[in-house]
């Protein structure tokens, strides 16, 4: 479990799981997520509530790894510096989900 910071003051947080940022990868829902000079907005944490919802709309199987991703993205603390955040976390995981694999190839 991660806790991310969703105010500049730090006095609220939001708690995301490791089945949050697996939904994430799966999907590629943070390919070019923020605009070309890096910013993060209102529209673009929109925008990705907007497809989050057409994915579970459009989606065939069991989306309830989906659901659960829109309890993170519909948290009334979630603004444009929590997404920020939640992106600085899925890279943070995601280094950590590639170092193992790197040092079992070092390893043969």
């Amino acid at each position: 479990m991660y806790t991310i910071q969703a105010n500049a003051s730090g006095t609220r947080t939001i708690e995301v799981t490791e089945s949050n940022l697996q939904t994430i990868k799966k999907y590629s829902l943070f390919m070019q997520i923020a605009d070309s000079t890096g910013n993060i907005s209102v529209e673009t944490l929109d925008k990705l509530r907007f497809t989050v919802r057409s994915l579970i709309a459009s989606c065939e199987e069991d989306s309830k790894a989906l659901l659960e991703l829109c309890l993170v993205l519909y948290d009334d603390n979630m603004k444009p510096l929590g997404l920020g955040n939640l992106i600085e976390c899925y890279n943070k995981w995601e280094e950590e989900q590639a170092a193992p694999a790197t040092e079992n190839t070092e390893n043969e």
